[in-house]
């Protein structure tokens, strides 16, 4: 049995061609794979050796040669091939150990690798008669199943070289990628092909199994774009039973919410409570303690279940708190007090305790339906609270701008259509995924009840008649923020006029589905 080794990554090498060695395999290797087998005295045949040509332009070219690639990819059920393998005297090639240059590490040209993907897809389109490897990770099946059958078993093989494709159609996406952001050239292009390339490849792996999908009849799981390290990757989950599809889906919105809140506040503290993806509670505050204690009683019965965001430090004081409030399915902090994990864990064993790194900004949106894609660029709030322009006679107030901003950026988080209020740094109502505008903006003033009377408002697109804006007016609120561009502002405007609020446009759109 003849073995072709050609690795980046070296963990577990020397073991694992110790161990092939001790089986009676021989040994092929290139370049520094040969270097680190000899440094540790492993017996190896160079792959000139083999191929009786020497390596060349800079390593280019060593493995890209017929005494390389006819020993793998001979089918060893023709007599024609044995035969040509035999009049030139080329040895089969029955396991190939290869994985390539981590290209997203540093993209250049020099780490697109050539001979590695073509020894890789040559040894795994043969898969019939030859394995291969190209991950650390399968070492020790390999020797197991070479010591146990002498050989590895057919099973092995096919996994193997699913996986071997897959390897190298990530290496592809990866390089692609690069090119679509301008690659060596630098210059990426501009316009919708600077965001949406002609082809994606979404090169996507799996992280972890979730313990079913949305509901319990779905399979589910959380896949990374292979080459990079999500925040999630950062998590740490203190306690609490596994996450769910539904917990990782709305812990991510709270935990984007819950940065996104102080942008405009820095000096305060954001705490923010997420039901199905949409905020039930919202606040800044002075301390967290005092944000969670206003986030929770804008609306503490859709907090029952809920995702409670802490954008700071959990501590014993604010888990008691916690816990002596409605039972949350996630709590999610920067970082937990190790008392406060003792105390959620006694009264709330249920609860996921996670600490985390700071998100990530989002990239593209996919969503898929039977065979098609809509892909779109992350939406962002672009237009800072300083490019506002006010249209009504009564100017803002530092306070309602405070208030403004908050509403504005959980408006743009919740489903449309949105209406929320905000009053002294608080979400006190918000009206989510209506087809009504007007039906929107009554759910939200019911909710916030007596806080409606001096809040802030904002809506997620404009007004396209007077009325929604009237039963905000008529509920107390005294000032709104909304995109404008309706045909019908300047009505709008005059209502906001003739009800004495202030109102800001922005002149940009937040939608979401």
């Amino acid at each position: 049995m003849r073995a072709l080794l050609s690795v980046y990554d070296k963990t577990g090498l020397i073991e694992f061609a110790k161990g092939l060695e001790a089986l009676g395999v021989e040994l092929v290797a290139t370049g520094n794979t040969a270097a680190a087998l000899a440094e540790a005295g492993v017996a190896h045949l160079d792959v000139a050796e083999v191929t009786g040509f020497p390596e060349m332009l800079d390593g280019r070219v060593k493995t890209l040669h017929p005494r390389i690639h006819a020993g793998l990819l001979a089918d060893r059920s023709k007599p024609e091939h044995l035969a040509a393998l035999g009049a030139h005297e080329i040895t089969p090639i029955d396991l190939v150990v290869s994985n390539l240059y981590p290209f997203s590490s540093n993209p250049s040209v020099e780490l697109i690798d050539i001979g590695g993907p073509s020894m890789v897809r040559s040894a795994a389109k043969n898969q019939r008669y030859v394995t291969v490897v190209t991950s650390p990770e399968q070492y020790d099946t390999v020797l197991e199943e070479l010591g146990q059958h002498g050989f590895v078993t057919e099973a092995t093989r096919h996994a193997f070289a699913r996986a071997a494709f897959a390897h190298t159609s990530s290496y592809d996406a990866q390089i692609v990628r690069w090119f679509d952001e301008g690659g060596e050239i630098g210059e990426a292009p501009t316009g919708p092909e600077a965001v949406l390339a002609p082809t994606l490849h979404l090169s996507l792996e799996r992280v972890s199994l979730t313990r079913y999908g949305e509901n319990p009849h779905q399979v589910g799981a959380r896949y990374r774009f292979a080459g990079t390290t999500p925040w999630w990757d950062g998590v740490v989950q203190h306690a609490g039973t596994a996450l769910s599809y539904l917990n990782l889906f709305d812990a991510d919105a709270a935990w984007r919410l819950v940065h996104e809140l102080r942008l405009d506040a820095p000096e305060k503290k954001a705490v923010a409570i997420i039901k199905h993806a949409n905020a039930s509670g919202a606040a800044l505050g002075t301390s967290l303690a005092d944000a969670f204690d206003k986030a929770l009683r804008a609306d503490p019965q859709s907090a029952f279940g809920g995702i409670i965001a802490i954008d700071g430090v959990l501590d014993a004081a604010l888990a008691s708190m916690i816990a002596a409030g409605p039972q949350a399915d996630v709590v999610i902090a920067s970082s937990i007090d190790d008392e406060a994990i003792a105390i959620l864990v006694k009264r709330r064993k249920a609860t996921r305790l996670l600490s985390a790194p700071s998100p990530e900004p989002l990239g593209l949106s996919v969503r898929t339906f039977g065979d098609t894609a809509l892909v779109q660029n992350a939406d962002e709030l672009l237009v800072p609270i300083s490019q506002w322009r006010c249209v009504t006679e009564n100017q803002p107030s530092a306070q309602q701008l405070e208030d403004l901003s908050v509403a504005w950026r959980v408006c743009a988080r919740t489903t449309s259509n949105a209406i929320v209020l905000a009053r002294d740094g608080v979400a006190v109502g918000i009206g989510a995924g209506q087809q009504s505008r007007v039906v929107a903006a009554n759910i939200a003033t019911d909710k916030a009840g007596d806080y409606a009377k001096g809040s802030a408002a904002a809506s997620d697109a404009f007004f396209p008649f007077a009325d929604g804006l009237e039963s905000l007016t008529n509920a107390g609120v005294t000032s709104v923020v909304q995109p404008g561009g309706s045909v019908r502002d300047n009505e709008v405007i005059e209502a906001a006029n003739a009800a004495g609020i202030v109102m800001m446009l922005t002149g940009e759109r937040h939608f979401r589905h």
